[in-house]
């Protein structure tokens, strides 16, 4: 399905599979030998959404290398298991920095307000879709997982006014808040991610903090999603990726977020596996993953 700019998903249409996909690779990744992560709560969220291929992913049912004969699936998980624990050691160094206000924008199945260690005290705002919000909800209730700190769920969609429902529901625009806009940026468009990082700015106290991701090469490698895009198909997914994403020209974060007061930093995919003691994956698959870069800052 081709994005359009009022459609609508849930967690097994559109880009919400891709939410779905990336639970499923953090399940896989969490039951490695020496897992980078542990993400308990990945396998039960993709079960209950019901996509068989990722179903028998987190079940391991389904050989990793069958998927394709590039790897893309062992990629996919090694790639989401860095990415995730960027993310995961993010919220814990703000925390132990002392900010006790996490905002986590279009959570998807992202479970981290119900596993990470977070001090007494932090709340946790989760954005994302109304059908997003209330399935997650409802599925971790179903199996007994309580949140490890306040958890408040934020029902609306991303181009509405976000700013006002999080206000609503009790954020404080006077204290640091922590923020992610993960795997997000490339399903924007252009003027969107402006507008985005506009609003977190608007509502920053300083000392906040935000990590995020740029993919400046988000339209390359559309051959090697066409094969992927036909392996899933054989396999009963029918996924176009590059339908899912907005591409033409988007101005660069790091520049962007200086401009507005901001302390960036900034690194590539293949330093950001290096620091955690990996090597990137080479291949026509991840190539274009190569200058992404993983970003974090701090509102002077």
């Amino acid at each position: 399905m081709t994005r359009s700019e009022a459609d609508s998903w849930d967690l097994a249409s559109s880009v919400g599979v891709t939410a779905t996909m990336v639970a499923a690779a953090r399940a896989v990744a969490s039951r490695e030998d020496n897992p980078m992560i542990d993400d308990p709560y990945a396998a039960p969220l993709v079960r209950a959404v019901g996509i068989e291929l990722f179903t028998k992913m987190v079940d391991g049912t389904l050989d990793l290398d069958a998927i394709d004969d590039e790897g893309s699936a062992r990629m996919m998980t090694d790639v989401m298991a860095v990415r995730t624990k960027f993310f995961d050691d993010f919220f814990l160094d703000s925390a132990r920095a002392g900010v006790r206000q996490a905002v986590i924008l279009a959570s998807g199945l992202d479970s981290r307000p119900y596993r990470l260690d977070w001090p007494a005290g932090t709340v946790v705002f989760e954005i994302d879709q109304p059908k997003v919000i209330e399935f997650k909800t409802e599925t971790l209730a179903a199996i007994g997982a309580s949140p490890t700190a306040e958890r408040r769920a934020v029902s609306i969609d991303l181009r509405e006014d976000w700013p006002a429902a999080l206000r609503a529901h009790g954020f404080d625009d006077t204290t640091p808040t922590a923020w992610s806009a993960e795997g997000l940026l490339v399903y924007l468009p252009p003027d969107a991610q402006d507008r985005l990082f506009d609003n977190i700015t608007a509502l920053s106290a300083p000392g906040s903090r935000l990590a995020t991701e740029y993919h400046p090469d988000a339209g390359a490698g559309m051959a090697s999603r066409t094969r992927i895009n036909e392996r899933w198909r054989d396999m009963g997914l029918d996924l176009d990726l590059s339908n899912l994403i907005y591409t033409g020209e988007r101005n660069a974060v790091v520049d962007y977020l200086q401009q507005r007061g901001w302390q960036v930093d900034a690194r590539t995919r293949p330093e950001v596996f290096a620091d955690y003691g990996r090597a990137f994956p080479d291949g026509d698959l991840t190539g274009p993953l190569r200058n992404s870069l993983s970003i974090t800052a701090i509102r002077k």
